[in-house]
């Protein structure tokens, strides 16, 4: 009942495996105590205590097709200040089918279903496929999930060996909602652009060619949800990530002014977050936000998350037109493949982005 999962190795340019359990396997094998490897510290485990009761922004992208010029602006300054303050926002009204969202999420619970010889035919290796990524020790604090990580733009980019043939929809499903998202990704980039007083299409061009990459998670029943986490507080890497989540478990929460705050589902919104590669385009102007996932003692949870990021040779730096005496650099430019060694070298673990800050 054993997965892998790799890590990056900047030293030696080359990555490492580590053995790691499959969490669904434990979960049924009703547990009276967890392994050591998922107990987290005293102050790494989630609160027990009711969490503040705060709603982050939710955007109507229908607003930003209205003849109203001023239903658009106002619509555009919300998500404006969704960006900045928040970093979090949820999208409705988006235009991506809901057919095609119930399908994604029925093709990551047919592929849990499998049998785990089935599964594991996709093992993770050099980082994508099923496993775990950031696991950089054999001691190191396992997150209480199981997950698949993939390719998905550009199409030539794809390794098709990770991409599983049961359910049999599986490919044909992905590659449609990867197109889609990619669509919308980039209206929510020139919205941003525009907002921030540039030309639309400004932050895709800075970004060179886009890729693209899915990561769903699985997160079986825990026995003890209060000594664990699903997923450990980070900050996305990208540019932007799309979530789809689950309509009525709640696991997500985002650190909004150092509070722990859960993020409500909304039945067929998507949750939209900042990246650190836009935050450093935006000149700090846009903030990626420290999240992080919880586990249910009765009820599983799903989420499919696609990262919308620069291509690995894309030189990453503020954009130009965004510094002035009063707005000074915060970043320096680096290449965006350096980031991503950086990244991927430990666990997962807050944010990454002082890598790129320039030491004032």
């Amino acid at each position: 009942m054993f997965n892998s999962a790799m890590v990056f190795d900047p030293s030696t340019g080359t990555s490492k495996r580590f053995s790691v359990p499959v969490v669904q396997e434990l979960a049924s094998q009703n547990l009276h105590s967890l392994p050591e490897r998922y107990i987290r510290s005293e102050k790494e485990r989630p609160n027990t205590f009711p969490l503040p009761h705060l709603d982050i922004p939710v955007i109507d992208m229908d607003m930003f097709l209205r003849d109203s010029d001023l239903c658009r602006q106002k619509e555009l300054e919300k998500l404006g200040t969704a960006c900045q303050r928040w970093g979090f926002f949820q999208a409705v009204n988006h235009g991506i089918p809901v057919s095609l969202m119930e399908r994604m999420k029925g093709i990551v619970r047919e592929f849990i279903q499998l049998p785990l010889e089935e599964k594991l035919k996709y093992k993770t290796q050099e980082i994508e496929g099923y496993g775990q990524s950031f696991v950089a020790s054999d001691d190191q604090i396992l997150d209480w999930a199981d997950m698949m990580y993939l390719t998905t733009l550009p199409p030539e980019n794809r390794k098709m060996n990770f991409w599983p043939t049961k359910p049999a929809d599986f490919r044909e499903s992905v590659d449609q909602y990867a197109f889609e998202i990619q669509k919308f990704g980039n209206t929510v980039l020139c919205l941003l652009s525009e907002n921030a007083g540039l030309k639309p299409d400004h932050f895709i061009n800075m970004c060179g060619k886009m890729t693209q990459f899915m990561r769903w998670n699985y997160y079986p029943p825990c026995p003890r949800p209060d000594l664990v986490l699903g997923l450990s507080p980070h900050s996305d890497s990208g540019g932007l990530t799309v979530l789809l989540q689950d309509d009525e478990t709640v696991g997500l929460q985002i650190c909004k002014d150092g509070e722990w705050v859960p993020v409500q589902p909304i039945l067929g919104a998507l949750v939209i977050n900042i990246g650190d590669m836009l935050e450093v385009i935006s000149n700090g102007i846009y903030k990626s936000i420290e999240h992080r996932a919880v586990t249910n003692m009765d009820r599983d949870r799903i989420s499919i998350a696609m990262f919308c990021n620069p291509s690995g040779e894309t030189e990453v730096g503020p954009a130009p037109e965004l510094i002035d005496d009063l707005h000074p650099c915060q970043y320096r430019r680096f290449i965006r493949a350096d980031y991503v060694k950086n990244l991927f070298s430990g666990k997962l673990e807050g944010k990454k982005i002082e890598f790129a800050k320039i030491k004032l």
